[in-house]
């Protein structure tokens, strides 16, 4: 039976280029697999997905109004797919994981989905939150905090390097806008960073 899987972890974990080998795997046994990417991420060019150690491959662009099921069903007309692959799955809308679940149930196809599991204020993405409820099998890559434990949080930083409190949950970035850190640094360097605003604040001059 196919299944569902989402592999998940913090920033800098190797996502991408876990994705790659993956999708490399399966060509090199003549199989065939369709890939996809998050289409507002294009730091590496739309419709590619890119990875820390300078690998990258072509992919299909999903926004919030791509019907995924229908857009597989269309290329699985054109030629047999053995698997399905997708980048930055924390952007999936809720319905479009339910039609990823769709694919691996009624089609046959196994779908491998990669991405972040919550953001910088240590919230779900929406995506990521449907895949955690939804997935048949939940893997967590590691990714390491600057203290040696593993990281499970993102830091978003300022350009001087402080944490970011407050935002937009999404904003696209790499190792000059996100820190993968460990639970304990991560709320430490937010209460620093609250700190610091407010005795910035209170430093002020009143007018």
């Amino acid at each position: 039976m196919a299944k569902l899987y989402f592999y998940y972890a913090a920033m800098n974990a190797g996502k991408s280029t876990t994705l790659i080998q993956a999708d490399f795997n399966y060509r090199e046994r003549g199989m065939q697999t369709m890939l996809w990417t998050a289409a507002l991420d294009d730091r590496s060019g739309r419709g590619t997905i890119g990875s820390r150690v300078a690998l990258s491959a072509p992919a299909h662009s999903f926004d919030e109004t791509l019907n995924m099921f229908d857009a597989i069903v269309q290329e699985l007309i054109k030629r047999k797919l053995d698997c399905v692959l997708i980048d930055e799955a924390q952007f999936l809308t809720e319905r479009q994981v339910l039609d990823l679940a769709r694919v691996a149930d009624e089609l046959s196809i196994p779908v491998l989905c990669y991405g972040l599991r919550t953001d910088f204020q240590a919230k779900l993405f929406p995506g990521s939150a449907a895949l955690l409820a939804l997935a048949d099998s939940l893997i967590e890559l590691k990714a390491v905090c600057e203290c040696g434990r593993k990281a499970t949080m993102n830091l978003r930083v300022d350009a001087e390097g402080h944490a970011v409190v407050s935002g937009e949950q999404t904003e696209i970035g790499g190792n000059d806008r996100y820190v993968a850190l460990c639970r304990k640094h991560f709320f430490q360097r937010l209460n620093e960073s609250r700190a610091r605003q407010l005795s910035l604040g209170l430093a002020r001059p009143r007018g």
